[in-house]
């Protein structure tokens, strides 16, 4: 696994799987997983990662019962 961030663009990439072929993504709220022709995720994209780290900290450090808020 490896682990990038874009600061201009404000992206975290998550490479799951370095050498694998990407067939297709899917654009779910700030995510966008990239995936194999059977459905594993090669390559994940979170939008506004900023934006969504600190609300996976503060919801963690409040309660750890509460939803992590994922649309953006």
């Amino acid at each position: 696994m490896r682990l990038s961030y874009d600061r201009e663009e404000d992206i975290l990439t998550i490479e799951m799987s370095q050498g694998s072929i990407i067939d297709h993504a899917e654009h779910t709220g700030p995510f966008i997983a990239h995936l194999s022709q059977d459905g594993q995720i090669v390559l994940l994209e979170i939008l506004d990662a900023s934006e969504f780290l600190a609300a996976l900290v503060k919801t963690t450090v409040r309660s750890q019962g509460q939803p992590l808020p994922l649309s953006g």
